[in-house]
């Protein structure tokens, strides 16, 4: 897999590697990171640490004394699988919750399918709904700092479960948004409260240009997602705009950002043409939307994703590629 492109036949030899691809994706994840922390202070730090360390001494580990080969830690791989499973949790999450996580992302998720390039789905999104799913009371329990280290916090949900819990008790989208004090500014710059990767809907994007003007990844899953959210949530916006949330709101708040932009354009688990990827991403967007309405979590991003990874194989086998010189 080194310096090869991840493209259908015929392959070429490029300028990239697995590595240096991995560290653009590190790059990218820097502007979240330091805005996680600083809102954060050292118990994201300390996340951070827990979820990265783990997930390169696991890989290690298996990759060394399980499958006896090489180690693949050098590819940054699972440097990016424990930043992007950091960016999924609270800052709260105690370390021995994390040190699960990485267990469930690199272990289940990547290293039982025989590792990087063979997994069928994101190991970070499987980290994450893992332990969503086993420890839910911490998964769900929020704070938001008022001080720029974290100092003076208060718990309180999330804007999209603020919503959820408030619509339950008849209240209106409006009231539950005037009571919250959301805004727009506030949801684009720093929107505290929920995933340390939900802190700020700028960093997130100014990390996915660079991943444009480096040409890591492609624009049109991204785009797909957001577009079908939009478009689904001023249906309904539009239908009853007391009972759904308009459709700005639902593109700055929650994880979507940081799933379409980094989770959902992951080379391995994302179709391989353009035609797939925009089906790709009609379907994330979609499930997502129907997840945040209607279902039981206030999120649905990572359910999403997870579920249109289990379809890649279907969409690259239907939506092929032209033949190399054929019109």
């Amino acid at each position: 897999m080194e310096r090869l492109l991840v493209s259908p036949s015929p392959h070429i030899h490029g300028g990239n590697s697995t590595r240096s691809i991995m560290l653009d994706v590190v790059i990218a994840l820097v502007p979240a990171v330091l805005v996680s922390v600083v809102f954060y202070g050292w118990k994201e730090l300390l996340v951070l640490g827990v979820s990265v360390g783990a997930c390169l001494l696991l890989e290690h580990f298996i990759t060394v004394y399980m499958l006896k080969k090489p180690t693949t830690v050098g590819d940054l791989s699972a440097v990016v699988t424990g930043i992007l499973l950091a960016l999924n949790v609270p800052y709260t999450t105690p370390w021995w919750i994390v040190l699960i996580g990485a267990v469930a992302a690199v272990g289940v998720a990547k290293m039982t399918f025989g590792g990087l390039g063979q997994n069928l789905f994101n190991p970070a999104l499987v980290g994450r709904v893992f332990l969503l799913v086993s420890f839910p009371t911490y998964m769900t329990h929020w704070e938001q700092p008022r001080g720029l280290f974290g100092a003076d916090a208060v718990t309180g949900a999330t804007p999209l479960g603020a919503i959820k819990e408030g619509l339950m008790q008849n209240s209106t989208v409006q009231e539950l948004i005037s009571a919250g004090g959301y805004d727009y500014s506030s949801m684009l710059f720093a929107n505290i409260g929920g995933s340390a990767g939900e802190a700020s809907a700028l960093a997130l994007l100014l990390g996915f240009v660079y991943l444009l003007v480096r040409r890591v990844v492609k624009p049109w899953i991204p785009l797909s997602i957001f577009a079908t959210v939009a478009l689904v949530s001023l249906v309904f916006w539009g239908i009853s705009p007391e009972r759904f949330t308009d459709p700005l709101f639902n593109l700055l708040t929650g994880g979507l950002i940081l799933g379409a932009c980094f989770m959902a354009t992951d080379y391995v688990t994302s179709p391989m043409s353009v035609k797939g990827g925009i089906i790709f991403g009609v379907g994330i967007g979609f499930i997502t939307m129907m997840i945040r309405y209607f279902g039981p979590y206030p999120e649905g991003v990572s359910f999403a994703v997870l579920i249109m990874n289990s379809t890649v194989p279907l969409i690259n086998g239907w939506c092929h590629q032209k033949k190399f010189g054929r019109a």
